[in-house]
């Protein structure tokens, strides 16, 4: 009774069969690259149109976890969360001057008054209204707010599942000071909070100059990870930091690089940009602060993104291999996969319950396949979901011993289930 009612009270949303996950046993013909083949085959998302998708639970997890390595890294550093609306008015638009500008990127649309708005892909003139309203003493300055949010963008050829939508998860940071020194100082702390972020994301990435483009500045920094699938190429040391697009560099692969290593040539995704604004848009709409001799001055800006939705490819282009999938840990759907190879009522069954029970009082995520299902189906659906540490209980069960698969190195353990401990 007491290991049913821990169940029932604890842990049964993590048994499998109360987990939607609808794999599939082939690959959708719309799916041109593996990592969007995995996220449709292992059930994480559904694509609606082209472009436009729903985060079914286990992609959904995933994205959690994302968002909150990324909200723990911020925080450090003394940003504020905040919300801000996707669909926004003309009026502030008008005032940026890039109502006309912008492009036919810019999903437009009129309510039922005639006024006309717009789905935000990005956010720039909403906080830069916020603040105007709130911000006018130097004392109240730096500031640094941001949020995790949808974007819309009418992208002509929506590609390659996340990495080009018309829909699709962003986290956008705003900073306000009161110099551009000060600007610089805080610059470098959030890009050195995306080199934590991206680190504890298992990312293989680096850090280039880029174009401010759309969002306009005096300069701004990409955020690489490298990747075949990449719309971007790429020169990079092989033992440094060191990195620049190929089409402003003068390197070619095999060159010594400037900081020793040899230069290699790789396709980048794009995750992460980095903007200094300046008064671009403190200066448009009329951001005035105050300061310490009573002189009224536009708002110094910097501008922080990170494509959350594309972090999900990225990090399944880089940690998978032939299709079955290794999460990193910070990101993991669940920290243990508990596989019983017999049906409920066996010994094997029921170890597997003793475990699972154990596993949730530590504190451990844990995901029990219960299924009644064969053992094969089992261990291809795992292979999708990617959980790094896999506990089989089979036919030693009566004896105590299970094995622990370590997925990412590879190993197999077996051990005694009453002396077992994970990390």
């Amino acid at each position: 009774m007491i290991l049913q009612d821990y169940l029932v009270k604890g842990g049964l949303y993590m048994k499998q069969s109360m987990l939607f996950v609808p794999t599939l046993r082939d690959i959708p013909k719309e799916a041109e690259v593996v990592s969007h083949q995995i996220l449709l085959r292992g059930g994480y998302i559904k694509q609606h149109v082209a472009g436009i998708y729903s985060y079914l639970p286990l992609g959904y997890r995933v994205i959690k976890n994302i968002e909150n390595v990324i909200r723990e890294e911020l925080n450090k550093i003394g940003c504020s969360e905040l919300f801000m609306p996707a669909l926004q008015p003309k009026d502030i638009w008008i005032e940026s001057g890039r109502w006309d500008v912008y492009g036919k990127e810019l999903v437009r649309l009129t309510d039922r008054h005639n006024r006309e708005f717009c789905l935000g892909p990005t956010h720039e003139e909403v906080i830069t209204s916020i603040v105007r309203e709130h911000v006018k003493s130097y004392k109240k300055l730096p500031l640094a707010l941001y949020q995790i949010q949808t974007k819309f963008r009418d992208e002509f050829r929506p590609r390659f599942g996340l990495m080009r939508g018309r829909e699709f998860l962003m986290k956008d940071l705003y900073t306000f000071h009161t110099t551009e020194d000060d600007l610089d100082v805080w610059y470098h702390k959030v890009r050195q909070a995306y080199c934590n972020i991206f680190n504890r994301l298992g990312l293989n990435y680096r850090i280039i100059d880029a174009d401010s483009g759309q969002i306009g500045g005096s300069s701004s920094e990409e955020f690489m990870a490298l990747c075949d699938i990449g719309e971007d190429t790429i020169v990079y040391s092989d033992k440094g930091v060191f990195a620049e697009n190929k089409e402003t560099s003068q390197y070619k692969e095999g060159d010594k690089a400037p900081d020793g290593g040899t230069i290699k040539v790789a396709r980048g995704i794009e995750v992460g940009h980095i903007f200094k604004l300046g008064t671009k848009y403190s200066e448009a709409m009329n951001a005035y602060f105050v300061d310490k001799d009573q002189q009224s001055k536009p708002i110094i800006m910097g501008c922080y993104g990170i494509g959350v939705s594309r972090l999900l490819m990225a990090i399944l282009e880089q940690h998978n291999n032939d299709g079955v999938v290794v999460w990193p840990k910070e990101v993991s759907p669940f920290e243990v996969h508990i596989i019983p190879l017999d049906k409920e009522g066996t010994k094997a069954y029921e170890v597997a319950l003793e475990i699972y029970q154990k596993l949730l009082s530590e504190g451990k995520t844990v995901l029990f396949d219960d299924r009644d299902e064969r053992p094969g189906v089992k261990f291809v659906d795992a292979d999708l979901i990617g959980i790094r540490t896999r506990i089989i209980v089979g036919k030693k069960a009566s004896e105590g011993i299970v094995e622990v698969k370590d997925m990412l190195n590879k190993t197999i353990d077996e051990v005694n289930y009453q002396d077992l401990k994970l990390q």
